[in-house]
């Protein structure tokens, strides 16, 4: 420990220094330096490159537990708590999302509010039968990118979705309609938002009533992210969320959502593996 500590700060104090107060002599630490390297210590240099490179290739948002589960399968024989200490002393970690979050609900308004018809029961039996309805955002060097998803509960596919550099209910507005175009409803779909003023415009209501699309709100108190879907929204978030460097502009930043709305049609999992197929869902009700 003691000739670790020489070693690391032999370019701030001279060698003799360091050896005489801490009360070593300097032909012992010159033959440590010479020893060559144990077999523990080139597993661990191994060890370690590995871990950058899982690291690396899902852009540091893993933390000891995913690359620990990602080396087993790949067949490597190390324990967690082994790759907890390496990476602790090498200073790797999971990136954490920033505390900052953009506001993307505006529940204080005086427009009409609907009822809460799905009771926090967020099950479907079939295709269009229950969309969910959310914002998110996207940071670039310009500013936030809003983006609206609109995804069907039972294939967890985004059926629509739209990008603006604004929150107002022009929105909500384009993604409704391109998930209206797309997927041609029967009546009597229920459309799951939170209580956002983008949702409660007479706008977007005129065009879920010409729709035959009935309407329902979480209550306040009771967000759309604490709903099953929502936490596979929000955890879909941070796995698809580009890193600040990516997108340069608004306009650049079109090409990691489309990654981003990829990800979010896969159900979140530790180790990317799909918990359910849209394509298997919608083959079955074809």
């Amino acid at each position: 420990m003691r000739f670790r500590l020489i070693e690391d700060h032999q370019g701030v104090w001279p060698v003799r220094v360091m050896c005489d107060a801490l009360s070593v002599s300097p032909s012992g630490y010159y033959a440590w330096r010479s020893r060559p390297d144990s077999p523990r210590k080139i597993a661990n240099r191994d060890l370690l490159a590995d871990i950058r490179r899982v690291h690396a290739q899902h852009q540091e948002r893993y933390g000891a537990p995913r690359v620990h589960a990602e080396l087993r399968a790949e067949g490597q024989t190390v324990s967690r708590k082994r790759v907890e200490r390496v990476m602790r002393q090498h200073g790797l970690r999971a990136r954490a999302p920033r505390r900052y979050r953009v506001c993307t609900t505006d529940s204080k308004h005086s427009l009409p509010v609907a009822a809460n018809l799905l009771d926090q029961n967020f099950v479907a039996d079939q295709p269009n039968q229950v969309w969910l309805a959310d914002i998110t955002y996207i940071p670039t060097s310009e500013g936030w990118l809003y983006l609206a998803v609109i995804l069907d509960l039972f294939t967890r596919k985004v059926v629509g979705w739209a990008m603006r550099d604004h929150m107002r209910a022009e929105l909500t507005i384009a993604a409704l309609t391109m998930a209206i175009q797309r997927q041609r409803p029967g009546a009597g779909l229920i459309h799951h938002s939170d209580r956002g003023s983008q949702y409660a415009a007479g706008d977007y209501r005129d065009i879920l009533q010409a729709a035959a699309i009935i309407q329902s709100m979480s209550p306040q108190g009771k967000l759309l992210g604490q709903c099953a879907n929502g936490e596979f929204l929000r955890h879909s978030e941070n796995r698809a969320r580009p890193p600040p460097a990516i997108p340069r502009s608004r306009c650049r930043a079109a090409r990691p959502v489309r990654l981003y709305r990829r990800l979010l049609q896969s159900a979140a999992h530790p180790l990317r593996h799909r918990l359910h197929h849209p394509q298997q869902a919608e083959a079955k009700y074809a």
